[in-house]
């Protein structure tokens, strides 16, 4: 049960003051559907209104706050607008309105009245104005006017001075909350309490005050470190504590299937290999996630592993995300372990029938060995004589209650998860902690160098001609359609528009498929396929295009508008190609002039193919609040925490995690009792179930 005291904080915003259920959906679009959300929406900026010159030392652009005397008013007639003249002792200043309905102005600022305005002033014919004052005042109530005032990440339609009221309701709701953080380290970092941390964050005095360095700053993006850390120091903990089982290999069938391979490991597959090996021998339950960067072999580490499972005399499964990735892996699977004379199965939701029933028995009776399905591996009339290993591929893309349906169809079940989503070391010590991790750095032997370009949009005619040239020859090309906004609708409309113009031309006519988000499942498989053998040759799409699918004849990638695209999210394209011996080309478009950073991205992507550098790369250039790929790789998004800024927090509460479970693993302490607090704050509710659960 989250504790009473943290109640109020995860009401929804509509429960604040002047929030109604319209700009609570616009809020939650902002920040978020809760009061704790406002909490973490922290400012990005911040408008000072202390300049108080006199009119005549007005400067275009500035934003002041001025003491004036209402003149006259002259109300606007069709499309002029409404003209307040002011007078401040020096010279004389224009209040502007636009759309102004009655007399609501006469009544605001009489004539001869003394008001203080606060606003942007532009000059107009040499005249200096105000158009809508963000302020105007009688004198009595100059203290409401706050000197400065931070500035938060908007949504359309949503207003200013809303987000800063709903803000403000937010920060007097949050409740004395216990210390967490162990004294001495708030001692020698000199951080305040949780309370004057969250005041003082969203009361910027000065630009520095924005800075992640800021004790303030530093200090909260710690507590959301630590949450995690401990949260997965937890999960870490319990499986420890859990029975696992001994699973050991003979080397006999993995002997024969690598004698067939046609081609030699990687030094990184072998350490992989042994890696896993000696996870699966020891008695606890194996949890590793093999991280691989495009086309670097995780498929072949995945079927040696589950060889061991079957050389022990047990059974493996491994569980992809779509009937394409999964059907991709039983073709590879079965070619690879055909000389050990090995069956591997297909189970996905298109399996129906009595194949579907003998195949479902063979599992049963342990006849099949190795299984590769989709969901469809879950269902409850799907049971194993004896499940030693499940691989999890795209792990991302599951939920953590679909991936722990698998391994519990296993008696102690050994789990390998496999990501080909490069994650910087920062961030799998954050969201990964729990995980051991091996790492295939090498592409196989035979990939050749990708070429790649960037070219403005204005050749897009010469790019389109040469593409069709080169699918004439009988070359696959992928089209990636740009981000327009992180708007699905628009992304779509310029993909259908994209594949209208392309499919038009007698190079195209009936050969251009189209693949985005909002296509049924079963008919993106279908275009997929379509892709992968001679139904297309030319792909267009938005970046719904699966991160693992495989079509060696593929070796053109364009993408249209690659300014719009995060590093990582770049790489992952490009790696749609390059999979097969050809030579292969990727072409970035873009809209000149590039800004710095964009400049940036491609000229890192053109230097290096090389997954985890470009990670740390994109991690470095975006800050790590959002890095592109977090929603690929499935990491949490960090809300305080900048891990380009505050890395060295994370080997601190690292430790302090595990010293914690060590003194106190029940965390039944002061302490413990307050980490509670702050699990929960952070909504590590799972994490306290371990506790209790053992």
């Amino acid at each position: 049960m989250r504790p009473q005291l943290l109640d109020r904080l995860f009401a929804p915003v509509t429960t604040l003051s002047g929030v109604g259920p319209q700009l609570g959906r616009l809020i939650e679009r902002a920040a978020g559907p809760r009061i704790v959300d406002l909490l973490w929406h922290l400012p990005t900026g911040l408008v000072d209104r202390r300049a108080s010159p006199s009119v005549t030392q007005l400067e275009d652009g500035g934003i002041v706050t001025l003491k004036l005397k209402i003149e006259r008013h002259e109300p606007g007639m069709g499309r002029r607008p409404y003209r307040i003249i002011c007078y401040d002792g020096t010279g004389f200043i224009t209040l502007v309105y636009f759309n102004v309905k009655g007399d609501y102005l006469e009544r605001q600022l009489p004539k001869g009245s003394e008001r203080i305005v606060s606003g942007k002033v532009e000059f107009y014919s040499g005249i200096p104005q105000i158009a809508h004052p963000d302020f105007v005042v009688p004198l009595d109530q100059a203290e409401k006017l706050k000197p400065i005032e931070p500035v938060y990440p908007l949504t359309t339609g949503l207003p200013p001075r809303v987000v800063q009221r709903a803000v403000a309701g937010a920060v007097e709701r949050a409740p004395p909350l216990p210390e967490w953080i162990d004294r001495g380290l708030m001692q020698q970092r000199g951080w305040p309490s949780w309370n004057e941390a969250i005041a003082a964050v969203h009361e910027p005095q000065s630009e520095a005050d924005l800075s992640p360095e800021t004790r303030v700053r530093e200090r909260l993006a710690y507590d959301e470190i630590f949450a995690s850390q401990l949260a997965v120091a937890l999960v870490r903990a319990r499986r420890q504590r859990r029975r696992g089982r001994a699973t050991e290999g003979t080397g006999a069938l993995s002997k024969q299937v690598e004698a067939g391979f046609g081609f030699a490991l990687t030094q990184s597959q072998r350490l992989a290999i042994a890696e896993i090996a000696a996870d699966m021998k020891q008695p606890q339950q194996m949890m590793r996630l093999l991280q691989g960067d495009v086309g670097s072999g995780k498929t072949v580490v995945a079927l040696l592993a589950m060889l061991i499972a079957v050389e022990s005399g047990a059974q493996a499964a491994l569980m992809a995300p779509t009937e394409v990735l999964a059907r991709q892996h039983h073709a590879t699977l079965q070619r690879l372990a055909k000389p050990a004379g090995i069956e591997v199965a297909l189970l996905t939701g298109r399996e129906k029938g009595r194949p579907r029933d003998a195949l479902v028995a063979g599992l049963g009776s342990g006849l099949i060995p190795i299984v590769v399905g989709t969901h469809a591996l879950l269902t409850s009339d799907v049971a194993f004589r004896d499940l030693a290993l499940a691989v999890i591929d795209e792990q991302h893309r599951f939920g953590v209650e679909q991936r722990l349906a698998l391994s519990e169809k296993g008696d102690n079940c050994d789990t390998l998860l496999m990501s080909a989503t490069p994650i910087p070391r920062t961030l799998m010590m954050t969201a990964y902690g729990d995980l051991d991790t091996s790492r295939l750095v090498e592409k196989p032997p035979g990939r050749q160098k990708i070429d790649t370009r960037a070219m403005p949009l204005e050749r897009l005619d010469e790019i389109i001609d040469a593409v069709a040239r080169a699918v004439q020859r009988g070359a696959k090309a992928y089209w990636i359609c740009p981000m327009v906004e992180e708007s699905e609708d628009t992304d779509l409309a310029a993909a259908q528009e994209r594949h209208r113009i392309l499919a038009a031309m007698p190079a195209f006519r009936g050969r251009a498929g189209l693949v985005h988000g909002r296509m049924k499942s079963a008919d993106k498989d279908r275009a997929m396929a379509d892709f992968a053998g001679d139904g297309s040759d030319l792909l267009v799409a938005t970046t719904v295009i699966e991160v693992g699918i495989d079509v060696p004849q593929a070796t053109i990638m364009v993408v249209e508008h690659a300014e719009r695209f995060g590093l990582a999210q770049l790489h992952q394209l490009r790696g749609r190609i390059g999979r097969g011996s050809d030579a292969s080309t990727c072409l970035l478009l873009y809209q000149a002039p590039l800004g710095a950073v964009a400049r940036e991205r491609i000229s890192i992507l053109r230097e290096t193919e090389d997954g985890f550098r470009i990670a740390e790369e994109d991690l470095r250039l975006r800050g790590g609040g959002e890095v592109l790929g977090t929603r690929q790789s499935g990491l949490p998004a960090l809300r305080l925490a900048n891990l380009a800024a505050h890395e060295p927090l994370i080997a601190i509460a690292h430790d302090d995690a595990r010293l914690v479970l060590t003194r106190d693993p029940g965390l039944e302490s002061e302490r413990g009792q307050a980490l509670r607090t702050l699990l929960y704050l952070f909504q590590r509710d799972e994490a306290v179930q371990y506790l209790r659960a053992g």
